[in-house]
């Protein structure tokens, strides 16, 4: 199969304010057309300052940026054809909600009855047809948010960015506000670039993520790509739930090696990103992996733990046990499978398969 060119690209793109300290480094990305790409990451990691250049708000210290083929560098932002969704919604107040979507094509000089007909349209797709006439202030969080959604797509953009756009919003209207946005992007066909620091918001939404983090992608991949196999420990630590156990590798077989815990217990784990023997190394396990008392005796990994608490959370119970020199081992089971005769302080036997453990390189 041809390889299709990507939509967007950056090549080599680095970016410093003081000429000293680089905020981005060395960025290469290749986004696809139609693709939902999050970029993930903790606050000063690079993904703002990214996507900020893509918009032209800011400008790249050195690289190449390009959309559909044609270079952006010098291109001023009004002029790159994006659609941009900000965290604040930033509307315009003393315009109605008619008018606030119509502004973009006000700029582009279309005339007023292919304005009226697209505002229309726009307002129709965000469910908000009979909302044209009011002010940004008469209306919810969300409410706002569905109206620059609106701005951002009514001239048809090639491209639309959100900057952290959903931050504003509670839990409830956060999680509804994703799922409008995803079914937008599948409808039309968007092409989506999205940043968050939220890691369940970039695996609900996205088609790839791209976990920054110092200025440097870590690893870029489908969610359950990241979730099930990160390449390395900031990305296990980051994505999901996650025990780290810090050991030394004892051998390396093939794909598999052999690490000694603190308290001399030894794990089988997959071989993933490992110095060599007699290094240090952190084991990553997902804490929905583990299997504890008898269901564990078939396990390639049993070690010895004991409960310090457990707190049940209606759908599952959420252990934490002292194991393997860490004294904050979480384990996650449906409730169903639980014993209920467990107490705290009970010892008992915990175990995992050795390809659902993953030694890493230590996390910094």
């Amino acid at each position: 199969m041809k390889q299709q060119t990507p939509f967007v690209q950056f090549r080599n793109v680095q970016k410093s304010y003081d000429g000293e300290t680089l905020i981005v480094k060395d960025l290469n990305l290749n986004i696809r057309r139609g693709e939902f790409l999050t970029l993930l990451g903790p606050s000063g990691s690079g993904k703002t300052t990214s996507l900020m250049m893509l918009a032209g708000f800011e400008t790249a210290t050195s690289g190449e940026i390009t959309l559909g083929g044609k270079l952006l560098n010098n291109q001023p932002p009004h002029k790159r054809d994006i659609g941009m969704v900000f965290q604040n919604y930033a509307l315009f107040p003393h315009m109605t909600v008619a008018e606030n979507v119509a502004f973009p094509l006000f700029v582009r000089r279309l005339a007023k009855a292919d304005i009226q007909e697209k505002v229309q349209e726009a307002l129709a797709m965000i469910k908000m047809d009979s909302f044209g006439h009011r002010y940004p202030a008469q209306l919810s969080g969300g409410q706002q948010q569905r109206v620059a959604l609106a701005r951002a797509l009514v001239f048809e953009p090639k491209l639309v960015l959100m900057d952290e756009p959903l931050g504003a919003l509670d839990k409830q209207l956060r999680e509804h506000m994703q799922m409008e946005i995803k079914h937008l992007h599948e409808k039309f066909g968007l092409t989506i670039v999205y940043v968050t620091h939220d890691q369940s918001e970039a695996l609900t939404m996205s088609d790839r993520v791209a976990v920054f983090h110092k200025g440097e992608i870590q690893q870029i991949d489908s969610p359950k790509a990241l979730y099930e196999e990160p390449k390395n420990a900031f990305v296990a630590q980051f994505i999901g739930e996650n025990n780290r156990l810090q050991g030394v590798v004892e051998s390396i077989d093939n794909a598999h090696c052999l690490v000694r815990m603190p308290d001399g217990s030894q794990i089988k784990a997959l071989s993933v990103n490992v110095a060599g023997r007699g290094e240090q190394t952190t084991l990553s396990i997902r804490p929905e992996r583990i299997l504890l008392g008898a269901a564990s005796q078939n396990c390639d990994n049993i070690v010895q733990g004991q409960v310090k608490e457990f707190i049940y959370l209606g759908d599952h119970i959420r252990l934490c046990i002292h194991t393997c020199g860490s004294s904050d081992f979480i384990v996650k089971m449906p409730v169903s499978q639980f014993d209920p005769s467990i107490k705290i302080g009970d010892k008992l036997s915990i175990g995992w398969q050795k390809d659902h453990v993953r030694a890493l390189d230590m996390l910094d």
